[in-house]
């Protein structure tokens, strides 16, 4: 099997560039936003432009089979381009194109990496899918094909789903408040461990926690409750969240609660809500400025 390498085009290779480009635009012409003719008539400047965002090229026996770049914006790294060409598809290409962009996204400290996909690509969309990326719910229209539509995928860079081994860090962070020293116990408790395989195997609950350097700073717990009201809508409860004493104040709560709508809104939730102890004024404030309002009155009874 010919040896694939993987290699960032340099500030002057536009011709290469544009050779490759071309050949994807002609090759897949429902797979990208731009056309072939669109791009064929681009004067050389305009190709070394284009190098002002990273690109990457996929060469297999001296051949470009396979291209893919990126674009920094607001925190995200957007995924463009993408393109295996035929002889070289089911090699592992496409992951390792993919794989690229997440690491420079990492080494930019960016948050999320995404893209769009024509649904009707099935092929990017798996391949998508099993490296993580999730639907946002944004949908349109394929611009160089009105007739095809396509769909908006994310990988946070930052929040992922817990593990069992992420408990103790979340039981620390839980009781590290005026509330939680006084009704959390050991973070190796054996009940806090079944509590999360219980919500781990639960489709309905998702026990979420923000990663930074290896180190679990954050944590929030989701969960989607049917009902009746509203025309059988369903509705996405936050509950539990906290930042770690040594991540505060520099804006994680802010993303969490972003984040957590954001995946409520693309599950398709008519409502987010949560509940706040009444002595969290802090919280109160915060909750406030993200737009919530306090228009219920909440009532717990203990049982123990």
């Amino acid at each position: 099997m010919q040896e694939i390498v993987i290699e960032q085009l340099g500030p002057g290779e536009g011709e290469r560039l544009r050779g490759v480009r071309l050949r994807a635009l002609a090759e897949s012409p429902d797979a990208f936003a731009s056309t072939h003719a669109a791009e064929i008539g681009f004067p050389a400047d305009k190709w070394l432009e284009r190098l002002k965002n990273p690109w990457w090229v996929a060469r297999r026996g001296g051949e470009d089979v396979g291209l893919v770049a990126v674009r920094a914006e607001e925190g995200t790294a957007h995924l463009l381009s993408m393109w295996v060409a035929p002889e070289a598809r089911g090699s592992g290409i496409g992951s390792r194109l993919v794989d690229e962009v997440i690491a420079w996204a990492r080494a930019e400290g960016l948050d999320q990496v995404g893209l769009w996909a024509v649904d009707a690509n099935q092929a990017a969309r798996s391949l998508y899918e099993r490296r993580g990326f999730e639907r946002s719910g944004k949908v349109m229209a394929l611009p160089s094909n009105p007739a095809l539509m396509e769909s908006h995928y994310v990988l946070s860079l930052l929040f992922r789903r817990a593990r069992r081994q992420d408990v103790p860090a979340i039981v620390a962070m839980l009781a590290d408040d005026h509330l939680g020293a006084s009704r959390e116990g050991d973070p190796n408790d054996e009940r806090y461990l079944a509590a999360f395989e219980r919500m781990d195997a639960n489709p309905f609950d998702e026990l979420i926690v923000a990663e930074q350097d290896g180190k679990v700073v954050g944590t929030m717990q989701l969960t989607y409750l049917a009902g009746l009201s509203r025309l059988g809508a369903e509705r996405c409860q936050i509950e539990a969240v906290r930042v770690a004493a040594s991540t505060r104040g520099q804006g994680l709560g802010r993303k969490m609660m972003a984040w957590a709508i954001d995946r409520a809104k693309a599950r398709g939730c008519a409502m987010v809500q949560l509940t706040s102890d009444n002595s969290r004024t802090d919280a109160h404030r915060f909750y406030d400025s993200l737009g919530f309002t306090a228009s219920h009155v909440g009532y717990k009874l203990s049982l123990s």
